[in-house]
């Protein structure tokens, strides 16, 4: 005769968990960090702990945890209209309000007059595989097959299915998976800090970038490239800001070739740059913009493609010829979620929290200097509203990075969660990445960055140690 057996949280999390993006050595050895409530910038752990999340979750709590506008707005929906999909011409009040929204958002806040529709789906993953085969589509109804490539950048993230992932150009996210896959093409990373030459000024980096672009293009043949995807700013590479002029230089390019220009603003979009988008911080003009994340806050999954009028005029011209138009996924424009956006929009333009991005931006890129700019081990911090990356050097004077393997980043990391803030170790660079709500304070962010500081003074003998057991140590490109 068996006995029934008392398992913890932990242990049936063992027993039954498939973590993504996690490693399933550490989870067995260590266990979960179970989380138990949050609100505000505060999540609490099973413990009882409070940490404040300088994160968002990933990138994506925009307006904070526990708003209760968004609960309810996503409770109605669900007694009056639970489920209603699109296909065959089907749709719903909610849904149609929001596709309407974010065409006036782009088009009033973003300088963005020429998008013309919007296609939703469930994830920024998902996101930008539309995105990819919308662009194969269109050059297929152009009468142009050859035209499939496209054209990413090393250190990009894009999502993690089989296009996105391969999209991204960040080689652990490729490890074992087959990937990339054919069509898919990675010019040069533009981070001046880490990938710049000795002595070169930020334009002449640049340039190389520019120059790097225009031989990729001229090797694989421009008739032959459909799209090239960039974020605004890399934000899982490393929060890297675009170089001086770039992306003036980079659509110079595409529009010379015919190609079409992919925004992905699963991360910088509603608000995270200090505008509603980086589409209008960076004076862009994209052909399809992917959206996720900061959509919703996070409190639904949801995604959108915002689509120009350049592939819209095609599409519409040429369909009672080709037929229908064959993708979607079931959860397409989900009425919940519509009225979740909706919603969360609300409260963003309520509360002002766009502007308090802008207001605060400052704020935490003096807040990070002052604590951790004298650090030796803090070679460059770097931050555009409230999106910061603090990236870890062995020397800074000498621009040497730390061996090989040894992730810096991830020790600082964890010491700054038992210090009660969470932040991101990244998978490029040895990076640590802020992303806090756009409704926190000026106080929490000091609170929040005091503690970080206090982390890396507890870290300081761990990371000296990993230069003991290596003496030689690299340049950092």
């Amino acid at each position: 005769m068996t006995h029934p057996q008392n398992f913890s949280l932990a242990d049936m999390d063992r027993q039954s968990l498939f973590h993504p993006v996690s490693s399933i050595a550490d989870v067995n050895r260590n266990g979960p960090t179970i989380y138990s409530h949050a609100e505000g910038v505060m999540v609490r752990n099973a413990s009882g702990k409070d940490l404040i999340d300088m994160g968002a979750g990933l990138w994506c709590v925009n307006v904070g945890y526990g708003r209760q506008e968004l609960a309810e707005a996503a409770a109605k929906s669900m007694r009056e209209l639970s489920f209603q999909h699109l296909f065959g011409g089907a749709s719903c009040e909610a849904t149609i309000r929001l596709a309407d929204r974010l065409l006036g958002l782009f088009r009033e806040k973003a300088a963005a007059p020429h998008m013309a529709r919007v296609f939703f789906g469930t994830s920024g993953s998902d996101a930008n595989d539309t995105a990819f085969k919308l662009v194969r589509y269109y050059n297929n109804l152009r009468g142009l097959p050859k035209k499939k490539k496209v054209i990413s950048r090393v250190g990009a993230y894009h999502g993690l299915t089989y296009a996105s992932g391969s999209l991204t150009g960040i080689a652990a996210y490729h490890k074992a998976f087959d990937l990339p896959i054919p069509d898919v093409l990675h010019t040069s990373c533009p981070h001046h800090f880490a990938f710049g030459l000795p002595g070169e000024s930020e334009q002449e980096f640049s340039d190389r970038m520019i120059a790097d672009l225009e031989a990729l293009i001229a090797r694989e043949g421009g008739d032959t490239i459909a799209a090239f995807i960039a974020e605004p700013v890399m934000g899982t590479g490393g929060v890297f800001l675009p170089p001086a002029n770039y992306f003036d230089r980079v659509q110079q390019v595409l529009d010379a070739h015919d190609i079409l220009f992919i925004v992905d603003e699963v991360i910088t979009g509603f608000g995270r740059t200090g505008q509603w988008f980086g589409t209008g911080t960076y004076n862009l003009r994209p052909d399809i913009v992917s959206l996720a994340k900061g959509l919703t806050s996070a409190y639904f999954p949801m995604s959108a493609n915002v689509i120009s009028e350049r592939i819209w005029s095609v599409l519409e011209s040429t369909s009672a010829d080709v037929g229908a138009f064959m993708h979607g996924f079931t959860y397409s424009g989900h009425p919940v979620g519509s009225a979740v956006a909706l919603a969360n929009i609300d409260l963003i333009e309520r509360e002002g929290l766009v502007e308090n991005t802008a207001n605060l931006a400052s704020r935490l890129a003096c807040a990070l200097n002052d604590r951790l700019g004298d650090n030796p081990f803090v070679g460059d911090i770097r931050s555009v509203g409230l999106m910061a990356g603090v990236e870890f050097v062995a020397d800074r004077a000498k621009r040497q990075a730390f061996p090989q393997g040894s992730a810096p980043h991830r020790i600082v990391a964890r010491h700054a969660t038992e210090a009660g803030v969470l932040t991101r170790e990244l998978r490029f660079l040895p990076v640590n990445s802020f992303s806090p709500p756009l409704s926190i304070t000026a106080a929490e962010i000091d609170e929040g960055v005091d503690r970080y500081a206090a982390a890396l003074a507890a870290a300081m003998p761990e990371l000296a140690a990993l230069l003991s057991h290596s003496p030689k140590l690299e340049p950092l490109q």
